[in-house]
């Protein structure tokens, strides 16, 4: 009589409300919000993990909301400064953004997780090295993206090169051969400064560094950064790239399309911009590693992608960090890379797309990857960009030494304000 009296006050009390003692009630789900990135899954890929998510957590829910990259940075922060649990409990953002969010203090500290649990020895460096800050770990490795050389096979076969140059040196004795007959041999804009950073990196520099006082400095005055330049000269010297504006001005698969450019450097996926102009070349294109120094390395390259964040205000971080977890596996990062074309988060996942030519070079350069200095001010370099102005004028004739070290000041002077 007792079981049956508690039953009837459960039933009236609310039909919303879970009572223990009813048979296959269930335990409630909790949400889990989980803020991702227009265009960075499909809708298909999120629906099929959030089934799947779901299934195996019976005690959680997932509510993923896909934002705008514009105006994104400001809505973070809002977000990692509101009450508990109000907010986002997981936030995709991209690699090159940590650090302006952990200077906040508002992200949860996941070193612990990232060493036992998610393999972070493997992760590719150019996600991990910018998600770390002071030696802890903030930002997890969700995917990666970063640039090949898009090349014409049939202006490679023309010019009798047989293969795809795998060092420097080659790549400019090959390049050379390419420019000629009317066509370039590679098309270079003169503000192309993530190439130029990849050169720096493979000469053992950087665009800045963090003394041991904690303070940022500009270290386009070195020889590393010196070396770099002349070796992007020669390489510009190679085609007809615009020697004051950057990649996007004009976009290099316009120019491409055109027919008479033999390389350029982007991701892969601008091919389709390119085929679209151009139909006649969609079965001429082909993608290889940015090339290195020597043949058994290919060349460091710019990583771009996101990373996943918990905000430390997440009302749940049990549930945050499974979400984390379930995204960065090696079955979604396996799905998510051949869905979309991206590198997987880690170098030992790199199979799964060796079967798609261009996210298989992509995969090659990314294991050498780097980002941008995880300077918290990093950003306003970037939008008064004197690493642009340096380039343009040594490729005017400038004297490099100069413009270098004029560069370089412009740098440490836009971190120490920030």
């Amino acid at each position: 009589m007792r079981h049956r009296l508690l039953a009837l006050v459960c039933v009236s009390t609310s039909l919303l409300t879970a009572c223990s003692v009813l048979p296959d009630s269930g335990p409630q789900r909790r949400t889990v919000t989980v803020w991702l990135m227009k265009d960075s899954a499909s809708a298909a890929f999120l629906d099929r993990f959030t089934k799947e998510f779901e299934r195996t957590h019976d005690d959680l829910r997932l509510d993923i909301r896909i934002q705008q990259w514009t105006g994104i940075g400001e809505k973070v922060q809002a977000a990692l400064k509101g009450s508990d649990g109000d907010g986002p409990d997981v936030i995709e953002v991209g690699n090159t953004q940590v650090a302006q969010y952990v200077d906040g203090g508002g992200l949860l500290d996941l070193t612990l997780e990232s060493m036992r649990d998610w393999g972070r020895d493997d992760w590719l460096p150019g996600l991990a090295q910018p998600g770390s800050y002071r030696g802890h770990q903030y930002g997890i490795p969700w995917y990666a993206a970063n640039r090949v050389v898009i090349y014409r096979k049939d202006l490679f076969a023309q010019a009798g090169v047989a293969e795809p140059p795998k060092t420097r040196e080659q790549w400019l004795t090959d390049t050379a051969k390419l420019n000629t007959a009317g066509n370039q041999g590679i098309y270079l804009a003169g503000q192309d400064w993530y190439t130029l950073s990849g050169f720096i990196w493979d000469e053992g520099g950087d665009l800045a560094k963090q003394s041991s006082a904690g303070s940022w400095e500009g270290t386009l005055d070195t020889p590393a950064a010196a070396r770099a330049m002349r070796f992007y000269q020669r390489l510009h010297a190679l085609g007809e790239g615009p020697v004051a504006a950057d990649e996007e001005h004009p976009p290099q698969s316009g120019v491409f399309a055109k027919g008479h450019v033999a390389q350029i450097v982007a991701v892969p996926g601008l091919a389709q911009a390119i085929v679209d102009k151009n139909p006649e070349l969609k079965d001429k294109l082909g993608y290889f590693p940015v090339p290195g120094k020597t043949a058994d390395r290919p060349g460091a390259v710019f990583t771009g992608g996101s990373d996943l964040v918990v905000p430390k205000n997440t009302g749940d971080r049990r549930a945050a960090t499974a979400v984390v977890a379930a995204l960065t596996s090696a079955t979604w990062q396996t799905d998510l890379a051949r869905t979309m074309d991206y590198v997987p988060n880690k170098t030992t996942l790199a199979e799964a797309v060796a079967g798609e030519e261009g996210a298989a070079a992509m995969a090659a350069g990314a294991a050498h990857g780097r980002a941008t200095p995880a300077a918290p001010a990093w950003a306003a370099v970037e939008a008064d960009n004197p690493i642009k102005t340096w380039m343009t004028k040594v490729l005017r004739g400038a004297d490099p030494a100069v413009e270098a070290t004029s560069a370089s000041r412009r740098i440490t002077r836009t971190l120490g304000e920030g």
